[in-house]
């Protein structure tokens, strides 16, 4: 059932709608004055992304707590789903078109402690890296907490990280590498089948429409991955924002080591608008308010009770340090690394779920029912 679905019907909220509109029309504008075609592109495919999420209510941090709590694995197979549709094209474009790449990942405590982090504050925060982009955009005054949060988590976690990467680690397994890109593709399509009868050993199968908007987000996935040269990604573009508010606020984050590597430097110094994952988390959250005030859900919703915004807050930044410490959340590093043929996207999948539970245990605390 989508999010709008669920929230009483107003019509077009005009004023919400022209003003998310002209949004992303003046993100479009200063693209195309910079010449930055490639750019708008990811910035249309993102707008699409926002709008598919909340008109299908697609997400993670329910499946995972229906598959937990009732053994329905049906919304944790159309995950999966992505990551397979996206294998298909990242695997072998990846391994012979230069210029493109997957994502990799060794498999060590950061990775392990990370993912258990992330699934805490998921099931805290009521939403997922994507869950939170598309979700804050639809309304939803919790995720409204939550995605500061979750941006001042990932510059902690950004600052803990290269502590992380002294920590003892296996080194990167990467399927097609080994196996050369098409065997690679059939093998990490073959585990995917097999996460997939696992997840279905204790419930139901998965419904049509949800398969459906996996489908669709696979493909936009897809596109998106044509056009940046990289699969898609949440949370470096939340990690860089909360670099870039510290920075305002006369933090000295570019003296630290993380962002003194190349790429967090040069992102730290350019524009919100030139780090891939920051245009399109942007993208994300102006399609989505569109989508919401097309319904007329966005301003349909209620601020959440003060033990809600507690776990929201709590929820935020425990994602946002889980995330950069094992190199994403759900969408970049589960369906990332699978896609990419990397096995640390079957691990982070596993090593998530012990602190789903545990974050599953503890929502009554804020407010939040199983």
């Amino acid at each position: 059932m989508s999010v709008s679905a669920t929230l009483p019907r107003a019509g077009f909220d005009r004023p919400v709608l022209a003003a998310s509109v002209a949004a992303l029309a003046g993100v479009a504008a200063i693209l195309v004055h910079d010449g930055a075609l490639r750019s708008l592109a990811l910035l249309g495919i993102a707008a699409a992304l926002g709008a598919v999420f909340l008109t299908t209510g697609f997400g993670f941090t329910g499946a995972f707590r229906s598959w937990l709590t009732r053994g329905d694995g049906s919304g944790l197979v159309a995950g999966i789903a992505v990551a397979m549709v996206c294998a298909v094209v990242v695997i072998p474009v990846a391994a012979l078109v230069p210029g493109y790449s997957g994502f990799e990942a060794p498999i060590g405590l950061p990775l392990i402690g990370g993912a258990m982090l992330f699934g805490v504050g998921m099931q805290w925060g009521n939403g997922c890296g994507s869950g939170t982009l598309y979700t804050a955009g639809g309304g939803s005054r919790r995720m409204w907490v939550v995605l500061p949060f979750f941006c001042v988590g990932g510059l902690l976690g950004s600052l803990m990280l290269p502590t992380a990467f002294a920590l003892p680690a296996l080194p990167e397994v990467v399927l097609p590498r080994l196996l050369g890109p098409w065997a690679g593709l059939a093998a990490t399509l073959a585990l995917a089948g097999l996460l997939v009868r696992f997840v279905l050993s204790r419930g139901p199968r998965p419904d049509t429409d949800r398969l459906r908007a996996a489908c669709a987000i696979g493909v936009l996935a897809v596109m998106a991955f044509l056009v940046s040269g990289q699969p898609w990604g949440v949370t470096t573009g939340l990690t860089l924002w909360g670099a870039k508010a510290a920075s305002a606020l006369g933090f000295g984050v570019g003296a630290t080591e993380y962002w003194s590597w190349d790429g967090p430097k040069q992102a730290l110094t350019g524009s919100l608008l030139a780090q891939d994952s920051s245009l399109m988390d942007i993208g994300m959250i102006l399609g989505a308010t569109i989508a919401a005030a097309r319904s007329g859900t966005f301003r349909a919703q209620a601020w959440p009770p003060v033990r809600g915004l507690v776990g929201a807050a709590l929820g935020g930044l425990a994602m946002g340090i889980g995330a950069r410490l094992s190199f994403g959340c759900n969408i970049g590093a589960m369906v990332g690394g699978i896609a990419s043929g990397s096995l640390h996207g079957f691990v982070w999948f596993f090593a998530m779920l012990p602190g789903c539970w545990l974050g599953i245990r503890l929502r009554p605390l804020f407010g939040l029912g199983n």
